[in-house]
């Protein structure tokens, strides 16, 4: 290997792992944030539908909730090409990603 595939790769990894890091330690803490928001918001249904102002059609619900996960499982996961030919910066990134996520 020449010296300037071994920088090219290195920068790669190296520039994959450190985004990688930084996105999944922010995605997680927004996603903190945005579940206490959720739960805030179902717990003030529930109050509401608890004194009457509103009635909540929990079949209707359910349905909604068992088609949107039926969609997702039969739907398969298949990779963009720009991800399969980046391999080395995608891998570095989703174990930064990992690590950002764990320590966030």
């Amino acid at each position: 290997m020449s010296m300037e595939m071994v920088t090219t790769l290195a920068t790669q990894l190296g520039f994959g792992g450190l985004l990688g890091f930084v996105i999944g330690y922010a995605l997680k803490k927004i996603l903190k944030l945005l579940l206490v928001f959720i739960g805030l918001f179902f717990a003030f249904l529930l109050y509401l539908s608890y004194m009457g102002f509103i009635q909540i059609n929990y079949e209707k619900f359910t349905g909604a909730f068992e088609n949107f996960f039926k969609d997702i499982l039969t739907g398969g996961l298949t990779l963009p090409s720009f991800l399969t030919a980046n391999i080395p910066f995608i891998g570095s990134f989703v174990v930064g990603f990992g690590l950002g996520f764990k320590f966030g």
